[in-house]
């Protein structure tokens, strides 16, 4: 098939290109920036997702039956801002789905987060594809994946004919991996929340580049969360990565971030304490219709703790 995909240059886009060639797919690679490493056969184009004129222009003479859209801002640059990341988290995927309503698109594959469901005391153990998506305001990626979604939903109501496919993805670890949980692990110990678990749910890079690949190809369709099957708590992710855990009541917390914030010394506020406290478990049990298996979180996790080990 034809394949046009978003955020292509980035971490997930620059393996899922190469994986979609390897399928023998003619891929159209899109991204603000030029790709570091040109996969041979790939037609590479500059495309910002936040200008909807050029994002229907570029679907409209390419002509994809599919699109993977994976442009996303996860972890946001020390210049972003939450209008910025809107722009291109939330505008972005709208100007997406227009493009795919004017040209006749047959499927989107949309990469989403467990984050949509928010980060709530009250969360269902697991969540399951069912459960109502509740991304916090207070956060910005959880808010906007949240919202997308919701655009999504009425896009389903609007243009029936276009296959959909959303991955709520779990926190992503990998040989490469930096992102805002990664950072969190980085120094002598781990923070922990006085009678919080804090339950993470993980899956290997390489197996989202998997499923990624599947959906695009697959007659399945839906939202599908992707995670290793279990969890393991902040005790246990200390323990095997060799650390120590420093545990501090939540308002205590609350305070030093408020006060941090503040001053400057830190980008987290005070309801960073919600992000660490009620992590989203996943149900990923779905995943078999599209007929992928995942490594286990636990695995993935020890998978993490041996690729930094010192050799």
């Amino acid at each position: 098939m034809k394949v046009l995909v978003t955020g292509a240059s980035g971490f997930l886009g620059s393996s899922v290109v190469p994986g979609l060639v390897a399928d023998g797919h003619a891929v159209i690679a899109t991204d603000v920036r030029d790709p570091a490493d040109p996969t041979p056969g790939v037609v590479h184009e500059r495309l910002d997702v936040r200008d909807r004129h050029t994002v229907s222009e570029v679907v409209g003479r390419h002509r994809p039956e599919v699109i993977v859209h994976l442009a996303s801002i996860v972890t946001p640059g020390k210049d972003s801002d939450r209008a910025r990341e809107r722009e291109v988290d939330v505008d972005g995927t709208r100007h997406v789905l227009d493009a795919c309503r004017e040209h006749g698109v047959r499927r989107i594959v949309v990469s989403s987060s467990g984050a949509a469901y928010g980060y709530h005391a009250d969360n269902p153990v697991p969540l399951t594809e069912t459960h109502r998506l509740r991304g916090n305001e207070e956060f910005a990626y959880s808010h906007h994946k949240r919202l997308v979604e919701e655009m999504l939903a009425a896009e389903r109501e609007r243009t029936p004919a276009l296959e959909q496919v959303i991955l709520r993805i779990g926190t992503i670890l990998g040989e490469a991996v930096d992102n805002q949980i990664t950072r969190l692990w980085q120094g002598r110990a781990i923070l922990a929340i006085r009678g919080a678990d804090s339950p993470f749910v993980l899956v290997w890079d390489q197996d989202v580049v998997s499923v990624v690949r599947a959906a695009v190809s697959s007659p399945a369709t839906g939202a599908f969360n992707v995670a290793g099957e279990g969890s393991v708590t902040v005790a246990e992710i200390a323990a095997t990565l060799g650390k120590r855990t420093i545990t501090v009541p939540e308002p205590l917390l609350r305070g030093v971030l408020a006060v941090g914030k503040r001053l400057g010394l830190t980008p987290y506020g005070p309801e960073q304490t919600i992000f660490l406290a009620h992590r989203p478990v996943l149900d990923a049990s779905r995943l078999s219709a599209l007929g992928v298996q995942v490594t286990p979180t636990r695995q993935v996790l020890r998978r993490y703790a041996e690729q930094r080990r010192p050799r």
